[in-house]
């Protein structure tokens, strides 16, 4: 199974795809979405749904996962990163792809064995888990934590 995860943000996206067969897991790509600062909500919501649709075409995955919206920022940031995580959910959703989703809780613990770890924590498990050669960008290693956590659990649940 081919999993494509997102880890939504307004300033960046965060994106992994993983290859899961049996127990063994395997990286495929990683990146992030930079929105230009100047570039306006709709021009920055575009960019990422363009983004994400043709990672999806030269992919295939077969779902996506996301992580869920974290409650301790502002309400602007919140808001806006609810604008993106629809987009994500959009991207995958027009594509016929069934869309999950983790709490970053979740996510965490799946990766990491612990709900509350640190961001470099969790770069370093992932690193470890997809044996990478490098430490894949914070945005990015979410993304494919989130990824790595739905091939863990696989939740039922479609959005």
């Amino acid at each position: 199974m081919r999993i494509l995860g997102i880890d939504p943000g307004s300033h960046v996206t965060g994106y992994g795809v993983i290859d899961k067969k049996g127990n063994h897991l395997r990286h495929v790509i990683h990146g992030e979405i930079k929105s230009k600062k100047d570039s306006s909500l709709s021009a920055m919501l575009i960019s990422i749904y363009q983004q994400l649709s043709d990672l999806i075409a030269r992919t295939s995955p077969e779902a996506v996962a996301l992580e869920n919206i974290f409650y301790g920022k502002n309400v602007r940031s919140l808001i806006k990163q609810a604008q993106v995580r629809g987009v994500a959910i959009f991207a995958g959703a027009d594509k016929g792809l069934s869309v999950f989703e983790y709490s970053p809780l979740e996510v965490k613990k799946a990766v990491v064995g612990y709900g509350r770890a640190e961001k470099r924590q969790v770069q370093v498990m992932v690193k470890a888990i997809l044996n990478l050669q490098e430490l894949p960008p914070a945005d990015a290693a979410d993304a494919l934590a989130t990824a790595i956590c739905h091939a863990n659990f696989l939740k039922g649940n479609t959005i």
